[in-house]
C-alpha cells in the first residue's frame, strides 16, 4: 500500500491532482482545502497517503499533515462515510474547526457544509464525540481570526493556485466576499468562489 508520495505536481483539477514522481503519475484526491494548498505546477510536494482499494479502482488519497489524516481516518470510521465523503466534509471546516464542531455536537454547523446532511452530521456526533475530544490539534492563534482583507488575499492566492486566471480568481473573490458576511471564515468565502467560477464557465 502506497503510504506516501514525493514528487513534482503534474497538474492540478477541481477534486484531484497529479504527482509526477520519478517518472510515474499518481492521481490523488484532496479536500478542497488541501487542494488549494498544494504548491504550483511544476513544484515539489511530499504527502501522506492512503490508499483505498475498491472492486473496480485502487484510489489514493492525499493530506498535507498528520492531523488530516488521523481526522479522514475518523470519518471513514463512521457507518455510511466513505472516502470521498469524508473529503466533503473536510473541504467544509478547517481541521481545528472541524473537531471542535464534532467534539461540541454541533450539528447545526456540520449540515452548513455543502453535501453533509443533517443524518450524516447527526452520525458524525454520534460515533465521534468522544474521539473527537481526545485528538489532540496543535492549535495555531496567528491563524484562528482572519482579518476581512487577508482572507481575502488567501481566497485569490488559493483559486490561482488552483489554476484560475488571477483575473477570474479576483472577480470571484470579489463576488464571494459580497454574497457573504465580511467576517465569513476562509472556508466558506472558498467555497462560495469556486460556486461562483464553476457557474461562470461556459
Amino acid at each position: 500500500m502506497i503510504a506516501a508520495l514525493r514528487g513534482v505536481v503534474l497538474s492540478k483539477n477541481l477534486n484531484d491532482a497529479v504527482l509526477d514522481v520519478n517518472g510515474v503519475g499518481y492521481r490523488v484526491f484532496f479536500s478542497l482545502l488541501s487542494l488549494s494548498r498544494l504548491p504550483d505546477e511544476g513544484k515539489p510536494v511530499s504527502l501522506r497517503v492512503r490508499t483505498v482499494v475498491r472492486d473496480d479502482a485502487i484510489e489514493l488519497y492525499g493530506f498535507l499533515s498528520e492531523t488530516e489524516e488521523q481526522i479522514f481516518l475518523l470519518l471513514t470510521s463512521v457507518s455510511h462515510v466513505g472516502p470521498k465523503l469524508a473529503l466533503t466534509v473536510m473541504s467544509g471546516l478547517e481541521a481545528e474547526e472541524l473537531v471542535k464542531a464534532i467534539g461540541s455536537g454541533e450539528v447545526s454547523r456540520l449540515t452548513q457544509i455543502h453535501g453533509v446532511g443533517k443524518k450524516t452530521a447527526e452520525r458524525l456526533v454520534l460515533e465521534l464525540r468522544d474521539k473527537a475530544k481526545a485528538l489532540s490539534l496543535e492549535s495555531k492563534p496567528e491563524e484562528a481570526v482572519r482579518p476581512a482583507a487577508g482572507a481575502k488575499s488567501d481566497l485569490v492566492s488559493a483559486l490561482v493556485n488552483l489554476g484560475y486566471k488571477p483575473a477570474q480568481a479576483q472577480s470571484a473573490a470579489e463576488l464571494a466576499s459580497s454574497g457573504l458576511n465580511a467576517d465569513a471564515p476562509f472556508e466558506l468565502l472558498f467555497r462560495e468562489a469556486l460556486k461562483r467560477l464553476r457557474t461562470a464557465a461556459p
